[in-house]
């Protein structure tokens, strides 16, 4: 991911943030399915340690995630999206990062909810963004990522009535298997579900991946 594209994805987030937080905050109400494979994640993870919502955006992930135990932490490239996490989210600590560099001691996490934020990386990145979570947990801590299921890029250049300039990459789970692999991690759980209804969210199949630093 170059500088290009690393600036305009920070710049298309700040200029949509108010109405992405409008939009995105209450969605997990409507997506029993994500709820059932975050309980799992909270349970396994409940008091070994602080768990980070990566690409947090206003920060529902977080929250769902502390309202269940857990330390939690969230990390955004944007600043605009950090500043409503935290206005939405004062008792929860946010902070700007790339996941490709991230400003974190060696296994400072027990766990990682990367929900829909793997999908700014581009293929030829994949396994660099997925070595630098591994940096980042502890000996055998969780990464759990969400994903949109597909081979295409969609790039968006308007969004909410703003010009942006983001593309949204679509993995195979047998594409994100292997790049896990090589990034030093065992799979443990990959399922599947159909899209929800068009007025809760984009009509794809997504897939959830949780996977074990070895």
């Amino acid at each position: 991911m170059n500088a290009e594209q690393l600036g305009n994805t920070r710049a298309s987030y700040d200029r949509v943030a108010a109405d992405y937080a409008r939009a995105i905050y209450d969605e997990l109400a409507g997506k029993p399915f994500d709820r059932a494979v975050l309980d799992r994640f909270a349970e396994r993870l409940r008091g070994r340690g602080v768990a980070c919502d990566m690409g947090c955006g206003p920060g529902q992930i977080a929250r769902y995630l502390a309202d269940r135990g857990l330390a939690v932490v969230g990390v955004d490239l944007s600043p605009g999206m950090l500043a409503q996490a935290a206005a939405l989210n004062p008792d929860i600590p946010f902070r700007q990062g790339n996941m490709l560099a991230l400003d974190e001691p060696d296994g400072a996490w027990a766990g990682i909810a990367a929900f829909y934020s793997i999908i700014h990386i581009p293929p030829a990145d994949l396994v660099a963004a997925l070595t630098e979570l591994r940096r980042v947990l502890m000996p055998d801590g969780l990464l759990l990522l969400a994903f949109h299921i597909g081979d295409t890029v969609v790039p968006l250049e308007e969004w909410w009535g703003q010009a942006v300039a983001v593309d949204f990459w679509f993995y195979q789970p047998e594409q994100m298997r292997a790049a896990l692999a090589a990034a030093g991690y065992v799979v443990e759980e990959v399922t599947e579900r159909e899209p929800y209804a068009p007025e809760v969210e984009h009509q794809s199949r997504r897939a959830y991946v949780i996977a074990r630093k070895l």
